[in-house]
């Protein structure tokens, strides 16, 4: 059933999202003549690694300038990348992963596979569930860019204050997860975008039951 209602809401929103694509599209290829379209390597179900698709926000070959972490005063970010990643509209390609199958639209977000690396045997649970649009960890981090502003080495910051709490929230959606519980992600992730919040740090806490 969540495989079949991934398929569905992410044709249905690719269809009705397609001239806001396009522009989205234009505008980045418009900034500075590069590529449209990020690839990113990523892990996903079963430890498998995919391309993972996202308007490019960043300069072109900016993996090889600088760690996977971004913090929004990163200068490898594009004028027209910050104002993307800002709204999450640098996401919305991800809705192509979600129709072939390498993503669901709720799940643990995939990471790289030098995180991956760091999984215990107990986190690596998470690549039991395909990788997600959104999930309880991006809920409590929506603005990942703006905790690691200012920070002198954005890669220590990830790994010792966000990576600890992300774990514990994408174990805890392994742990519990069900059609209900991926109801309530997407619609606390659509209150969150269309009333423009940003955690800044605040803990979301799950729903029991």
């Amino acid at each position: 059933m969540k495989r079949l209602f991934d398929l569905v809401v992410a044709s249905c929103a690719l269809l009705l999202l397609s001239p806001l694509l396009l522009v989205l599209a234009m505008l980045v290829k418009l900034g500075d003549g590069g590529a449209v379209l990020y690839r990113g390597s990523r892990v996903g179900l079963g430890g498998r690694p995919f391309r993972m698709y996202k308007f490019r926000t960043m300069l072109e070959r900016a993996d090889a300038l600088g760690g996977p972490s971004t913090p929004a005063d990163d200068p490898r970010v594009t004028t027209i990348g910050r104002w993307l990643r800002r709204y999450k509209l640098d996401e919305l390609p991800q809705l192509f992963n979600v129709c072939v199958g390498d993503m669901s639209l709720v799940g643990p977000r995939p990471e790289v596979q030098q995180y991956v690396d760091l999984y215990t045997e107990e986190e690596c649970a998470i690549l039991a569930v395909r990788p997600g649009l959104t999930d309880w960890a991006s809920l409590w981090n929506i603005d990942e860019g703006a905790l690691l502003e200012g920070s002198p080495d954005p890669e220590k910051t990830y790994l010792e204050t966000i990576r600890p709490v992300k774990i514990h929230l994408q174990l805890e959606y392994v742990r519990r997860r069900s059609f209900r519980t991926d109801l309530q992600i997407l619609m606390h992730t659509l209150v969150a975008l269309v009333g423009g919040k940003r955690s800044h740090g605040v803990t979301f806490v799950p729903e029991k039951g």
